[in-house]
């Protein structure tokens, strides 16, 4: 028991006492009241809280027993998590609700047996602001109890703190529901505070929580204290809820470290008779009185014995102490802020009991003739709330009825896109950047990141087809090489073909820079050296292809095609084609480079991690010129592949570029339709197919020849396909 909440019990017996007694309230009706105790334990809670509609304690739906006692209103608890317990309850019976403490509220707006007998705790924070203002103190620590209102006390008092520029030196719980039984329980309680509570810069601490708070810092900093003597001098300021008690040997500890706090108390009135009131143990009989019993004992460090049985035993209670001799900590004199709090409660509830059964005797009196019978005041009869309509919840907001006053209104559902997380707001607003609306539009989710990685099952798919199709073309080059004096291998420019492959390498790797999240330097190469190396593979494929051409019309008799066949003229397309699309990328990332980039419309709930091209005309200048190469070399492989040829070359080159260009052609309308690592899957999937196009087309029949068909494979066999 916390002595010092005796007088709690005391100022409810008191009101109830001074009612009953005045003839001009609530006449010919006498209050009672029970007192239950919840010891800060849910379960207990809901427990007592049903034991005041079921008084025989055997809990029996839709029965009710001990009839005369009808309960009215319930008063408490003093802490919000046992108010919110109750109300859990006292709300389906619509039972009032008359709360003393003073806590945070966004909980219990919405429930209709609360009432508020003090000041909302806003107003702590406004206080306190100002008191850290006027003295200058801007490095201060913050100690707030291990429950949902100490948690937002800590949040709006850190963001109130951080606009005003007073910064926090550090920002704590302490648990109000450990089990403590040894100093290492207390010592690893809140492992760091003894080094604040050391430390000299920090003057000034704020501390939230109630009496368990208390008490549980007190025992704390005592048994710290214990081992380093050296607290220094600290400014505490404690919030209106806290009570500064103590319990049991608490009593005789020197907690210097307390001395000149600073602490907000809740309004108060001193009661005249309130004094005269105060109990005594011979008048009440202490031993019939077991509130009184228990609490003397506690309070004075003594028992109640029989003096006739025991008339030596030391340290028996006597009932001459004296009140007024013990310490404020363990009971004060004078009317409390919580305890003045409940006294005008119960007459909160008196009152409004008067005024409702006057009410109904004038009502009576008005009917001519008529006697109505005398009807039980029952709890739902209380007057209701007046308003025109209900309230519009989070997730929606007010829409103006036409032709109504400004407090009728509809509720509309936020807009697609946007939230309200208040109730009763005139407009839905839209999230940050970083953030995307939740399903029931009452607050923002942060957003994921979007790219292609190569964790994901996508990107190693295309991953391993990279690689798979790398060391593909890598063993073809490798078997040209081995082959190369062979005829296949010699016919239409042996050096074209190696390029060509060598390109084809490079085709597949490039794909790589586009997986993973995107930076500067994949950036900046990524579509450059993908325009580059495809420029060269297609101008190797077109340099074949006019190699045939020419070598057939140079077997004409007088033709003047014969000084263009050779390497010169090979050489020449496939320099001159490469440099053009190697200028034009220079003339790209000179002046606007591509660069990663955030995009946070295309997708609701994801931001899309992309590389910006900086400037979409060259994007697509490069690749009109790569699909302008492609059209004509697909065009003369067309014209040229009923010419003759030992290995039908020019047909296969035909092939191949109606598969690179109809992936191509393909690729733009997709590429435009789709958001996110979709694109850039799409793109490295043009690459891979296109390339793949070129690689077994034009090599692969080759490969059969040489390494399955060898006697296809000689000179012989080549000039008897000629004839």
């Amino acid at each position: 028991m916390v002595m010092k909440f005796y007088q709690h019990i005391l100022a409810l017996a008191f009101a109830v006492k001074e009612i009953n007694e005045n003839p001009n309230i609530l006449t010919n009706v006498t209050l009672g009241f029970h007192i239950y105790e919840n010891y800060y334990n849910e379960r207990l809670t809901y427990q007592t809280t049903l034991e005041l509609f079921f008084k025989s304690h055997f809990f029996v739906p839709n029965y009710k027993c001990h009839s005369q006692e009808n309960l009215i209103a319930v008063i408490g608890g003093i802490n919000q998590e046992s108010s919110l317990y109750m109300a859990d309850i006292l709300d389906l019976f619509k039972i009032p609700q008359l709360t003393y403490g003073s806590f945070a509220t966004e909980e219990n707006d919405e429930i209709f047996s609360f009432y508020r007998m003090v000041p909302n705790e806003a107003h702590h924070y406004t206080g306190i602001l100002q008191l850290l203002l006027h003295f200058g103190w801007t490095w201060v620590g913050l100690l707030a109890m291990d429950d949902h209102s100490g948690e937002h006390f800590l949040q709006t008092l850190e963001t109130l703190l951080y606009r005003n520029g007073i910064c926090l030196a550090f920002s704590e719980k302490i648990p109000t529901k450990t089990p403590m039984v040894h100093f290492d329980d207390f010592a690893n309680l809140i492992p760091d505070i003894h080094i604040y509570v050391t430390d000299r810069k920090i003057s000034t601490v704020i501390l939230y929580g109630d009496s368990r708070t208390m008490i549980t810092l007190n025992t704390y900093l005592m048994l710290r204290n214990l081992v380093c003597n050296d607290t220094g001098s600290k400014v505490w300021i404690l919030t209106a809820q806290i009570d500064f008690t103590l319990t049991g040997m608490q009593r005789f500890w020197d907690f210097h470290f307390f001395h000149g706090a600073i602490s907000f108390t809740i309004h108060s009135h001193e009661l005249p008779g309130f004094r005269t009131f105060l109990p005594d143990p011979k008048a009440y009989g202490a031993e019939e009185n077991g509130f009184l019993k228990f609490f003397w004992e506690q309070a004075f460090d003594c028992t109640f014995i029989n003096s006739e049985e025991f008339p030596e035993i030391n340290g028996a209670c006597t009932g001459e102490e004296k009140l007024g001799s013990l310490p404020r900590e363990v009971f004060e004199m004078g009317m409390s802020g919580h305890s003045y709090s409940i006294y005008n409660g119960v007459y909160a509830v008196a009152h409004a009991l008067h005024t409702v059964y006057s009410s109904r005797s004038n009502f009576r009196r008005r009917k001519s003739g008529k006697r109505s019978e005398s009807q039980e005041l029952q709890p739902w009869q209380i007057p209701p709330l007046s308003e025109c309509n209900a309230h519009c919840r989070a997730g929606s907001q007010k829409k103006k009825k036409e032709g109504e006053k400004f407090c009728c209104y509809d509720c509309s559902r936020c807009p697609r896109g946007k939230i309200s997380n208040k109730k009763d707001m005139d407009d839905c607003v839209e999230c940050p950047g970083g953030e995307y609306p939740s399903k029931d539009q009452d607050r923002c989710l942060p957003r994921r990141l979007n790219f292609l990685s190569y964790e994901e099952p996508l990107g190693i798919s295309l991953t391993s087809t990279v690689i798979s199709f790398f060391l593909i073309t890598a063993f073809v080059l490798t078997t040209f090489q081995k082959h190369k004096d062979t005829p296949i291998v010699k016919a239409n420019n042996r050096d074209i073909t190696y390029a060509l492959l060598v390109s084809l390498l490079l085709c597949f790797l490039c794909s790589l820079l586009f997986l993973g999240e995107p930076n500067k330097v994949t950036c900046f190469l990524r579509q450059s050296a993908f325009a580059i190396i495809f420029t060269m593979a297609v101008s190797c494929v077109l340099a074949k292809t006019v190699t045939v051409v020419v070598a057939f019309m140079a077997t004409k008799p007088g033709s003047s095609m014969r000084k263009w066949v050779g390497k010169r003229m090979t050489n020449f397309i496939v320099l001159s084609c490469s440099l053009i699309q190697a200028g034009i990328c220079v003339v790209w990332l000179g002046t606007s480079p591509p660069f990663p980039d955030f995009d946070t419309h295309s997708m609701n709930e994801e931001i899309v991690l992309e590389c910006n091209e900086g400037s979409v005309i060259m994007f697509y200048i490069v690749l009109g010129y790569m699909g302008l190469l492609s059209l004509i070399s697909l065009t003369v492989a067309f014209f040229a592949r009923k010419l003759p040829d030992s290995f039908n070359e020019a047909k296969f080159i035909t092939f191949s570029m109606l598969v690179f260009c109809s992936v191509w052609v393909s690729f733009v309308p997709t590429y435009l339709s789709t958001k996110g690592k979709s694109m850039v899957a799409v793109e490295i999937f043009s690459i891979l197919a296109s390339s793949a196009g070129l690689l077994g087309c034009i090599f692969f029949p080759k490969c059969y020849v040489i390494l399955m068909k060898p006697e296809l494979n000689k000179k012989e066999q080549l000039v008897r396909r000629k004839k």
